[in-house]
């Protein structure tokens, strides 16, 4: 199974204009997407040999991408609903 990095994009196609427009105009949102980018790449390299680590770091990195990306979608939803009222 190839691996597969895990940008919002790719995630949420359905919301690339309103992730977009939160990294421009929404200091915090872009200050967390970077920190998501940040880890999902890191997290990427781990599993693809280029990084080593040990399994516990690798797992922990992979919560805070959790984390960070329901964060994220959060802030998208609520990004959304707002605009659609």
């Amino acid at each position: 199974m190839p691996l597969e990095k895990h940008d919002l994009a790719h995630d949420f196609p359905e919301s690339k204009d309103a992730i977009h427009t939160l990294k421009t105009t929404d200091s915090h949102f872009a200050k967390l997407f970077e920190a998501y980018q940040d880890i999902d790449h890191e997290v990427y390299r781990i599993e693809q040999g280029v990084e080593t680590t040990s399994d516990e770091y690798l797992e922990e990195q992979k919560k805070k991408r959790i984390s960070l990306k329901d964060q994220l979608y959060g802030m998208i939803r609520d990004y959304e609903a707002s605009m659609a009222s």
